[in-house]
């Protein structure tokens, strides 16, 4: 019985401890590969074995880990997270150093296991070179074209504040969940600029389709994650929430085939009517760069990252102004003053903004308040580069910490606290301050910065307009996060009460 016992205990040890012997010898070998490589590189804590900082990186909120981290390195330090090498930079200046003095070294994109499975080096946000530089003319010319900034874009977030007024009304004043019909609202006005479309609350496909993102967001910063990119080779077969990023990306790739598929059908180069319509028409030009860039892998990442983008953050950004409306009461009233005495009972337009800095103050701090992205999308270096008087290589990692300038303590007078008053001068006017950068800077901030500012407005001072937010009874609202790659609100229930 002893030596069958044995037998099979070393049967079930052997793929583990060879599993943990290839780790340790490829762990060995980057580390060697790597010191001569990362000479002159920003300090930071020591990595131990294998896992490198990740002992110390609080996974629910890493931004904080790098906050305290900062405190004895420095505004730019490096972290290791297994194997990978990150740099990390800290507060405006040395962020708007690195994106806006240095731009085009600072303008790539890194390649990881994960991005190298999903999108491949395709679409605008995490392609690299000549792909990207293209895809971005193309979205920022296209986005112009099909509304941004101009009246009919404004005309169709003003339908759809009508459609999501409706929706609240339909509530009676009693307690609901916003998350699923504010997420639909906006991604109604992406959707209608990548395909002249839009989805009713209920519908089953745009459901489904937001379930997909926001899975992915919540789980792209996990240790799973983490871990995979470190090892794909060794993490991949395992069980875990890479595989649920897998599928959920392939989901979406199959939705966005079979759309521009039927668009492709249906397709008049002389009436444009989407975004869909004109990457369509760039692929029948016959020029080099039709081939090159305007295939179908292209269109597909393009899609479903500008859905994911608009759809994500903006909602995310206006679920944040509704809790802390509920949770501040007389600011909410001092808005709703303001577009009585400027707006009075017409539809507020985008217009009104100038007419309006109390407004305008409170959209901007519930921006900085909520801190949607904290650690930004990562960055790479395209070339070499001494920055602040260390060495980054090529392709170095490098993390923008928006969470440290959004409450940068040289640039807002009470980081840690909601007050509009960081927006407003001493007679009470809009008053801008530059370290307020959620849609960050230089050549790799968000091409949709504008589109997202008109909705937050629209949105924002027509509900304020049209009813008062207010807390269940006895509920009490948290101000924490949830956790994941953006800093959602923790799921809270609203009353709507409507104000006529």
């Amino acid at each position: 019985m002893d030596l069958l016992e044995s037998y099979f205990t070393r049967f079930t040890m052997e793929p583990i401890l060879i599993l943990l012997s290839v780790i340790v010898i490829l762990f060995f070998a980057n580390v060697f590969k790597n010191q001569k490589k990362y000479a002159n590189f920003p300090p930071g804590p020591k990595p131990l074995l294998i896992i490198g900082n990740m002992h110390i990186i609080n996974t629910l909120k890493p931004q904080k880990s790098f906050m305290e981290i900062s405190k004895t390195y420095g505004t730019i330090f490096s972290i290791q997270l297994g194997t990978e090498k990150f740099v990390v930079l800290c507060g405006y200046d040395t962020v708007k150093d690195a994106l806006i003095n240095h731009a085009e070294e600072f303008a790539g994109r890194p390649v990881s296991a994960i991005s190298s499975r999903t999108s491949q080096g395709y679409g605008i946000l995490f392609s690299n070179g000549e792909n990207w530089k293209v895809m971005r003319r193309f979205t920022l010319s296209t986005l112009r074209d099909y509304g941004m900034g101009k009246r009919g874009i404004e005309d169709k977030i003003t339908e759809e504040c009508e459609c999501l007024m409706q929706n609240f009304r339909s509530y009676g004043g009693k307690p609901f969940d916003n998350q699923n019909i504010i997420n639909t609202a906006v991604a109604n006005i992406i959707v209608s600029i990548l395909l002249d479309h839009r989805f009713d609350y209920d519908d089953p496909t745009i459901l489904k389709l937001m379930r997909l993102i926001n899975e992915n967001i919540r789980v792209v910063g996990s240790v799973m994650i983490r871990l995979y990119n470190s090892f794909p080779s060794l993490i991949g077969w395992l069980p875990g929430s890479h595989r649920r990023i897998f599928e959920n990306h392939k989901e979406m790739q199959n939705f966005v085939k079979d759309t521009f598929t039927r668009k492709k059908k249906e397709l008049d180069v002389n009436n444009q009517r989407n975004l869909v319509d004109s990457f369509l028409a760039k692929q029948q030009e016959a020029k080099p760069e039709s081939t090159l860039y305007y295939h179908n892998k292209n269109l597909g990442m393009l899609v479903s990252n500008l859905f994911a983008a608009g759809m994500e953050t903006t909602s995310t950004t206006l679920r944040w102004g509704l809790m802390l409306m509920m949770k501040y009461p007389e600011i909410q009233k001092k808005v709703q003053c303001e577009i009585e005495n400027v707006v009075g009972s017409a539809q507020p337009q985008i217009e009104h903004r100038k007419e309006m800095p109390y407004t305008d103050a409170v959209i901007h701090e519930i921006q900085r308040f909520g801190d949607i992205v904290p650690g930004s999308l990562p960055h790479a270096t395209t070339k070499d580069i001494t920055f602040r008087g260390y060495f980054l290589p090529k392709g170095t990692t490098v993390i923008p910490l928006l969470h440290s300038v959004l409450k940068d303590k040289a640039y807002f007078l009470k980081p840690e606290e909601f007050y509009p008053e960081h927006f407003l001068d001493s007679d009470g006017k809009f008053k801008k301050n530059e370290a307020f950068i959620p849609f960050s800077l230089g050549k790799r901030s968000c091409a949709g910065e504008n589109l997202a500012k008109m909705e937050m407005f629209l949105f924002f001072t027509t509900l304020l307009q049209n009813f008062t937010f207010q807390a269940p009874p006895g509920a009490e609202l948290d101000l924490n996060p949830t956790a994941g790659f953006i800093n959602a609100p923790s799921p809270y229930e609203m009353c709507a009460i409507p104000r006529r």
